[in-house]
């Protein structure tokens, strides 16, 4: 029995001791553990998320027509970059063209009949006018010289009345037409009256601006590109008509050289985010990859929701603030209009 006992007390301290080594490690397990799930301070908390949408630098354009017709031309296509001016379509206006012309040919009309006024008669005409006045001249002197004679002769009773009062006629007459030549004369070689000169200018006014009216009416046949990008989307075709009443877009473009998200955070929300926020951003199309950025910048009123994730719980009657977030990564592969998840972050971004 001795013995037993003894082998007995041995097996009860050995299973004494492995239970007390496994207690031991068991605690500092527990309290290694602890310490890893601590909270740390430099791990970023995610405050809320909002839907977002991927954009390019500058907001989508859609670019329509000024004027009413047939679409003439396209001339350009997808995924095409352009610069401003660059003329993406065309109206088909052959009637405005023919209305440009004539108004040009009325406008060159009045301004011709303008620099003859203020230039007055032509030398040939002035010199032709002088000649008739030097004529009328020599005649009226001819005329003074026989009526003198005539005179003296009648006083003398040489000759009839008649040829006397013939005589008188004559100078009458004569005296008349140096008179006349020599207002035409002076008329020649007078400047422009001021209401001619006035109607005149006003006459070239008038048919400049019909010019202008129908230039402008032209320029809006021409569809041209308001800002630098690539063309996303070219929605009509050469041969479809296009109506100011019922307007719709032609083409889309945008300034894809990067991307961003513009983010549409709750009126709930919108004491919680801040310029130079951290974020993280996610898409089902991403497969689990997360993208970081920080906000750029806040709209400075809220609006109507215009990304709608199809949750049906999802509240569409809130206004939204916009934010504009910066990509940290090289996202030019992103698809624009890629629905998103953003999520507006504490503090800094998370340890990996």
């Amino acid at each position: 029995m001795s013995a037993r006992r003894k082998l007995g007390s041995g097996v009860l301290a050995s299973v004494l001791a492995i239970a007390s080594a496994a207690l031991i490690w068991s605690s500092r397990d527990r309290k290694t553990v602890q310490a890893h799930q601590a909270p740390s301070n430099n791990v970023a908390e995610v405050v809320f998320a909002s839907p977002g949408r991927v954009e390019g630098l500058s907001d989508t354009t859609q670019v329509g027509a000024a004027a009413d017709g047939v679409l003439k031309a396209i001339y350009v296509q997808e995924n095409q970059f352009i610069t401003k001016g660059t003329l993406m379509g065309e109206i088909a206006c052959d009637d405005l063209d023919a209305m440009l012309q004539t108004a040009l040919a009325e406008a060159d009309v009045t301004r011709q009949a303008r620099v003859r006024l203020l230039r007055g008669t032509r030398t040939e005409e002035k010199r032709i006018a002088s000649k008739k006045t030097a004529a009328a001249h020599a005649t009226l002197a001819e005329a003074t010289s026989r009526l003198n004679m005539q005179s003296a002769l009648f006083k003398g009773g040489e000759i009839s009345r008649a040829a006397y009062e013939q005589a008188d006629r004559d100078f009458g007459v004569a005296k008349a037409d140096f008179q006349a030549a020599v207002r035409t004369e002076k008329l020649l070689a007078a400047p422009p009256l001021q209401e001619d000169k006035a109607r005149a200018d006003a006459e070239v006014l008038a048919a400049e601006g019909r010019v202008r009216t129908a230039q402008e009416r032209m320029r809006k046949c021409a569809i041209l590109a308001p800002i630098d990008g690539t063309v996303l989307r070219v929605y009509a075709r050469a041969g479809e008509s296009f109506s100011t009443v019922t307007p719709r877009p032609l083409f889309s473009l945008a300034d894809t050289s990067a991307r961003r998200v513009k983010a549409e955070v709750d009126e709930r929300d919108f004491a919680k985010v801040a310029i130079g926020q951290n974020v993280i951003i996610q898409a089902d199309g991403l497969d689990g990859k997360k993208l970081t950025g920080k906000v750029a910048s806040l709209s400075a009123v809220m609006g109507r929701k215009s990304v709608y994730t199809g949750d049906p719980s999802d509240k569409i009657d809130r206004d939204v603030l916009e934010a504009v977030i910066d990509l940290t990564h090289d996202t030019q592969s992103l698809p624009i209009g890629l629905r998103v998840t953003v999520q507006f972050l504490s503090n800094g971004f998370p340890k990996p």
